[in-house]
């Protein structure tokens, strides 16, 4: 059953999506709404748009969109009952308390429960007689009891059982203990326990709940970390260790390590805005909860290929999401965990003169390239150069970025300067040439398309009558009922327009609905489209006379798109009318 529509009314009202929204980006008036970057996708040009006006959002760029409630669920990975608490709280309204379908906010709810719990379990189990080999590898690393503690770091027991059979205990379902995936199933279905002799490090969400665990292994057995796969609380490709700790460090900058006991070293030597990703490469989805937080990024990975390599991919993704980069190399191919204990109470001092001495990421790049090549040389002088221009200082998008970087090189390589930027401006502009091959060769192709352009022209016609029947529908709810008999659902002939009119129509036969109480019915991708086709036809919104060509270019392609199947049915007679039709028109 759905929520009674005048609470999503009340909900709406109180729930003004440019007040939420700015808490997670930086938003500019532009006329009657607001621009910024997309919060969902990384762009350095601002395709997120913010509607006052009907209380929605949608980006240009990724197509993301939809009402107050659809950017809860979207930012916060939150289901539509979920997101409505969410909004419900910070407005201060009571929830309904009956009618409501919840078994997937009370499985989150219970999974959540879970993690709680193992926490507790997997602490306890540490300080306990069975814990002792946990406590002595943290104890080994330089751990006091309050670090520990402050972490919430644990020890998973080698039996294999005794989590599994303490949550049974407290009353969870062998089904809530499998989707946390702190339990695994046998072959011969019986409950075990993911984690076993293990040290256990919790990883919480931005509100604090323990959303997942990353557990290290105290013998040789491969892998030496595992960590909690997907689950309805918890996604890898956004969970970022500490995070939660960093955010409320008053700095604008994020120190990007590469392990749990590197974020912790930091944290111990006061570097509170440490952060790690999750045993896996950073991910454009981390790069931008980073943004909302930080202007600036310090990569600190391990000085070995493997870091150094991290570092690479890591640079443009964090540059996409809008952040500074910097990069810094511990000395000696020391990680900050072994820097830290190596120089005891000099440690923090050492590295805030690393941090300070930290170079640009074009910068990074450059050292390395002066690190495969013999400048003493000719031969190495020129192959530094090309790898310099075609590699990093032709790839810059600011022309006064490439001005200094191009001196900087020349004057390492003994050449003049405007050698070296006649090289990148040509370079650059080959760059250039490709992409508008690439595009004008996707355009061809679009022409060449099978079919012709009449029959692309109908196409296109009919997929704008669509959206705007829809947008028309959506401004004049009380000729819902009216519309639908004009135009059937199975008149559309675009499934997904299909199914975005299907909805609309069915809830506003019934009652006036919001972008923020559809949110209940449609998809992320058709919210999305419905707020694309809104945002598209805000200026200039279709009229009665816009419906009547809408309805009939539909009607003229849907006849078209069936001719062929009609065709191998339709008798003589039935032929014949349909040629004299097309004649009538023609004419």
């Amino acid at each position: 059953m759905a929520f009674p529509p005048e609470f999503l009314r009340e909900l709406e009202d109180r729930s003004r999506i440019e007040d939420i929204a700015e808490s997670y980006v930086r938003l500019r008036r532009a006329g009657k709404n607001l621009v910024g970057l997309c919060p969902f996708h990384s762009e350095k040009t601002p395709s997120f748009n913010v509607y006052p006006g009907n209380n929605s959002y949608y980006c240009f760029g990724c197509g993301k969109g939809g009402g107050v409630i659809n950017f809860v669920m979207d930012i916060e990975r939150l289901d539509f009952l979920e997101a409505v608490k969410w909004l419900a709280q910070r407005a201060g309204m009571r929830m309904p308390e009956e009618g409501v379908d919840d078994s997937m906010s009370r499985l989150r709810m219970r999974i959540l429960e879970i993690n709680r719990e193992s926490g507790r379990f997997f602490y306890k189990t540490l300080i306990s007689p069975e814990g002792e080999p946990g406590l002595s590898y943290l104890r080994g690393r330089g751990l006091d009891p309050g670090t520990i503690k402050h972490f919430g770091l644990g020890y998973a027991p080698d039996n294999g059982f005794g989590l599994t059979n303490h949550l049974r205990k407290l009353g969870y379902t062998k089904e809530e203990l499998i989707q946390s995936d702190m339990v695994r199933t046998s072959k011969k279905g019986n409950l075990y326990d993911r984690y076993r002799g293990r040290v256990m490090f919790p990883i919480f969400d931005l509100r604090g709940n323990v959303t997942a665990f990353g557990g290290r292994i105290l013998t040789d057995e491969k892998p030496k970390y595992i960590n909690t796969s997907d689950t309805p609380v918890y996604h890898k490709s956004s969970g970022l260790f500490a995070m939660n700790l960093a955010k409320n460090s008053g700095s604008r900058q994020l120190i990007l390590a590469e392990g749990y006991m590197d974020v912790i070293a930091l944290h111990r030597a006061g570097f509170t805005n440490a952060i790690a990703s999750l045993g896996t490469s950073l991910t454009e989805e981390q790069a931008r909860i980073m943004k909302r937080y930080a202007d600036e990024a310090v990569i600190c990975y391990d000085s070995d290929s493997a870091g150094q390599k991290a570092a690479e991919r890591a640079i443009p993704i964090l540059k996409a999401a809008g952040l500074r980069v910097k990069v810094i190399t511990v000395p000696g191919g020391k990680d900050p965990d072994e820097f830290m204990r190596n120089y005891g109470k000099d440690g923090p001092i050492r590295f805030r003169q690393l941090l300070e001495k930290g170079g640009t990421d074009v910068e990074y790049r450059l050292q390395k390239l002066r690190d495969q090549f013999d400048l003493d040389t000719d031969e190495g002088r020129v192959r530094y150069l090309r790898e310099a221009t075609q590699a990093v200082i032709a790839k810059l998008s600011d022309p006064m970025e490439q001005e200094v970087y191009a001196g900087r090189v020349a004057q390492e390589a003994g050449v003049d300067k405007s050698r070296v930027l006649e090289t990148v401006k040509r370079l650059s502009k080959q760059e250039r040439h490709r992409e508008q091959r690439k595009l004008g060769l996707q355009q061809m192709s679009v022409k060449l398309a099978p079919g012709g352009d009449r029959r692309q022209d109908a196409r296109i016609r009919a997929q704008a009558a669509q959206r705007g029947i829809i947008a028309y529908l959506f401004r004049h709810q009380d000729r819902a009922e009216a519309i639908g008999k004009l135009c059937p659902p199975e008149k559309f002939i675009t499934p997904e327009y299909q199914r975005v009119y299907n909805a609309i129509l069915g809830r506003m036969i019934q009652d006036t609905v919001t972008l923020a109480s559809l949110g209940e019915v449609l998809t992320g991708e058709e919210s999305g489209c419905l707020s694309g086709i809104l945002a598209s036809t805000g200026d200039a919104p279709p009229n009665e006379r816009d419906l009547k060509e809408y309805l009939r270019a539909l009607e003229e392609e849907t006849r078209i798109e069936g001719t062929e199947e009609w065709s191998k049915t339709a008798s003589t007679q039935d032929i014949g009318k349909y040629l004299d039709d097309l004649r009538k028109k023609k004419a």
